[in-house]
């Protein structure tokens, strides 16, 4: 599954992991030494989140609902804590990868193919703008 931005039709990352359970969300990307340019891991529900014992920097995007990017921090050291109110999940990527991709606050993000159903995030609307673009030919 791949992670792409619908502004720029990027792909931001190829190797996506999903942590949906609390015992994967506790867990995130602790124990790793680091985290490979083109993986992200999404934890959802999520609205914050800590880099305590990692031994990497990492680059993080809010997400809302929608998939909209609402907060996005790059390079977030070990030892620090960070939070969006308005967010349902956050997208943990290797640091430097959004600086490269181009990401902004309010692009909308998503997962292709449609991940999980428990995910209620990153989801393609049905009717967006492709929908309606090969709808109206």
């Amino acid at each position: 599954m791949v992670l792409v931005n619908a502004r720029s039709h990027v792909t931001i990352a190829s190797d996506v992991n999903l942590a949906l359970t609390r015992a994967e969300r506790r867990r995130g990307l602790l124990g790793r030494d680091s985290l490979d340019a083109s993986a992200a891991l999404v934890i959802s529900p999520c609205w914050s989140i800590h880099t305590m014992f990692m031994r990497f920097p990492i680059d993080v995007i809010f997400v809302d609902r929608h998939g909209r990017a609402v907060r996005i921090l790059t390079e977030l050291a070990p030892w620090r804590i960070a939070a969006a109110a308005p967010a349902h999940a956050v997208i943990e990527l290797a640091a430097g990868t959004l600086r490269a991709c181009d990401v902004r606050v309010g692009d909308e993000l998503s997962l292709v193919p449609p991940a999980s159903p428990a995910l209620k995030v990153l989801r393609r609307r049905t009717l967006g703008f492709w929908d309606r673009t090969v709808q109206g030919s």
